[in-house]
């Protein structure tokens, strides 16, 4: 069995298990490994039952006192129940639809279980425990993964210990960075994190994969930065600047000049460009960038915008078109949707030097797509492309300037660490006349108001956004989902009214319709995921509702209230949450007190130490699956402390060590890679 092997390989995976895996991401043996539990059921070890509460996962020693007979209970529910003695205690054990476990146990015999235990009419009941004979242990951390259709937890597990148990990961961190950071095995670390022994395994196997994450994406990170010696291209500053400012139909802030300034000494230098302009919502980014790739353009060469929706690149297309309106600029859009016919022909103007600017998505880093003479890329919304996505457009030509946009504000000490392959540029300024957007704070009792408020929102011709965090029902994880808050809106206070959801898990075009249709005023209430999160403008838009507000990062908050109070008219958003903890009630206060995303994003720091400032379930963003870039910064500085040491030392091994792992890079989009 090797680690690139396709996962019909293994037993018990026909094609359509294949294809239930497929769309958890699993194709290889390596995507089964690094499919890591998204929880894990602590279960509490007892000789006594007597001596437990009731509602506790728990594993117990006991004795069969007696085989009941089955019960039928309803026409197609059979009951079957064994009584067994825990210490000085006796308790039940309940089958529902199971009457073979009875043929399972005799009389007097000892046995291990493990379930829920319940009190019911003043007995102690343990429902559907597993068992196992009395000699045989039970881990008292049972891990949960997130799965799709009919894959099962324990099919998961007992398929993954047939992988375990016929593989032997290699060490591929120098043994000194072991000993120093007093980390375990890659071997173990992979073993461990999908099957602890103990909470204290668990542990150090969580750390070693985040240090092995954070070690690899440091040394892409300090590869890029190897980019950044090569001569670059020599801008000179373009007299029509200053025709391009005088036209355009707003003034730029003191910080937008400043920032421009910056961009432009840059473009000056014979040394690529390597910026990070990050600005609070509604700073007034993407005119610096059109600004940036004007002059650019007119110094002769050929520049890109590159967005990740095709939505938002649409809207930066719109936008370019009525900037660049009086100077005679070839402009052009090319996303996934774009017609095979139109593709052909854009690709082809690119490599003749036909055409000026080019906007578009993931679309643009296609082999095929050529420049004749590539000066600039911006890439908008940082952390949705990362190091990944830089270092194939610098394959295009890598003496190009680069400017990256983020609406993500990040302390600046933060941000030195986290893109160290770039200078950072701040925009700490709105223009004027952006309108404050009104914060409330309210319980989920008072629902009602929220929602009878939305209604007289889109009674005086407005519309609303209202975010989830689940796309469909868990039962785990009580929260409000999307596909259930529409039945309920669709069914009482909406019933007369366009609304539509929106969520990833819907096919891009789709997505983009919907997108469209609510931009354009002919859907009022859009009920989303965080996919909105990313800028796109809808000015009518006045009213935004966030069900389950403790569920998100405070800055991941900031950017959804960035959605609304893009008009002329009032604005408001409303968390709608459950306030039980003090830090959530915290939370909530910030928001509540200001509109100030830099602020926010410290004392969301202060908050957590080094909390995870990116909103709530970035991991997955360039291909980190179990670090997070903030959330682990302490553990982050030394990884990068020890990637720069191994990328500038010539000793034998660590050459090898270096060498391999940027291999498997070339082979994978995980930063956990196995020789």
């Amino acid at each position: 069995m090797y680690i690139n092997d396709d996962i019909s390989t293994l037993k018990g995976v026909g094609p359509k298990t294949k294809e239930l895996l497929n769309k958890c991401g699993i194709y290889t043996i390596l995507d089964f490994l690094l499919y890591f539990p998204r929880d894990y059921e602590q279960r509490v070890y007892c000789s006594d039952i007597g001596k437990i509460i009731e509602n506790k996962k728990i594993i117990v020693k006991a004795i069969v006192q007696e085989i009941k007979r089955d019960i039928p209970v309803k026409k197609n529910m059979v009951i079957s129940t064994v009584v067994f003695k825990s210490g000085n205690s006796t308790f039940e054990g309940k089958w529902f639809n199971q009457t073979y476990m009875k043929n399972k146990f005799r009389l007097n015999g000892e046995y291990i279980l493990s379930g829920n235990l319940e009190l019911q009419k003043n007995k102690k009941v343990l429902i559907n425990p597993i068992i196992v004979d009395g000699k045989s242990t039970i881990s008292s951390i049972n891990p949960k993964y997130s799965l799709s259709g009919s894959l099962t937890n324990s099919f998961f597990i007992k398929t993954l210990s047939n992988v375990l148990s016929n593989i032997k990961i290699a060490e591929n961190l120098p043994k000194e960075i072991l000993k120093k950071y007093n980390l375990c095995s890659l071997d173990e670390a992979i073993r461990n994190i999908h099957n602890p022994e103990r909470g204290q395994s668990l542990k150090e196997a969580i750390k070693r994969l985040k240090f092995q994450e954070l070690f690899t994406y440091s040394l892409k990170l300090l590869m890029l930065k190897k980019y950044s010696f090569n001569k670059g291209i020599n801008f000179s500053i373009a007299p029509e600047l200053k025709l391009l400012k005088e036209k355009l139909p707003f003034p730029l802030t003191s910080a937008q000049n400043r920032v421009i300034r910056e961009i432009l000494l840059d473009e000056k230098k014979d040394k690529p460009m390597n910026r990070l302009v990050q600005g609070d919502v509604g700073s007034g980014k993407t005119i610096i960038a059109f600004i940036a790739l004007f002059n650019v353009i007119k110094n002769g060469y050929q520049g890109v915008l590159m967005a990740p929706t095709e939505i938002l690149a649409n809207q930066h297309y719109e936008e370019a078109k009525k900037i660049f309106k009086e100077f005679n600029l070839n402009i052009q859009l090319l996303c996934g949707s774009t017609t095979n016919k139109n593709k052909k022909i854009i690709k082809e103007d690119l490599k003749l030097g036909e055409i000026d600017i080019i906007i578009g998505t993931h679309a643009l880093l296609e082999e095929d797509v050529e420049f004749y003479n590539l000066g600039m890329v911006v890439t908008d919304e940082q952390h949705r492309f990362g190091v990944r996505q830089r270092t194939t457009l610098y394959h295009k030509n890598n003496n190009i300037d680069v400017l990256v946009m983020s609406a993500t504000p990040i302390p600046r000490t933060l941000a030195l660490s986290i893109y160290g392959d770039l200078e950072i540029s701040t925009i700490d300024e709105l223009p004027p006349g952006r309108k404050k957007v009104d914060t409330f704070c309210i319980d989920k009792k008072q629902k009602k108001r929220v929602y009878n408020f939305a209604l007289k929102e889109i009674q005086n011709g407005t519309q609303v956004y209202i975010v989830c965090p689940l796309v469909e029902e868990n039962e785990d994880m009580k929260v409000t989902s999307v596909e259930r808050l529409y039945q309920e809106l669709k069914e009482s206070y909406f019933k007369n009214i366009d609304i539509e959801i929106l969520h990833g898990k819907m096919a891009s075009k789709l997505k983009d319709e919907v997108m469209e249709k609510f931009k354009n005023g002919q859907i009022k209430v859009l009920i989303s995921t965080t996919v909105i999160e990313v800028g796109v403008n809808v000015p009518n838009a006045t009213l935004m509702i966030i069900e389950n507000a403790e569920r998100f990062g405070l800055s991941q908050l900031h950017q959804l209230r960035g959605r609304v109070g893009r008009g002329s008219k009032k604005s408001y958003c409303i968390l709608v949450s459950d306030l039980k903890s003090e830090v959530s009630k915290k939370r909530m206060e910030i928001m509540t007190s200001s509109n100030d995303g830099f602020f926010i994003a410290e004392e969301d720091l202060k908050l957590r130490g080094s909390g995870e400032i990116f909103g709530v379930n970035q991991h997955g963003d360039d291909g980190l699956i179990i670090a997070n870039l903030v959330e682990d910064f302490n553990l982050f500085k030394y990884a990068n402390q020890e990637a720069k040491l191994l990328i500038n030392s010539d000793r034998k091994e660590d050459i090898i060590i270096k060498n391999e792992i940027l291999e498997n890079l070339q082979k994978t989009s995980k930063y956990i890679c196995f020789n």
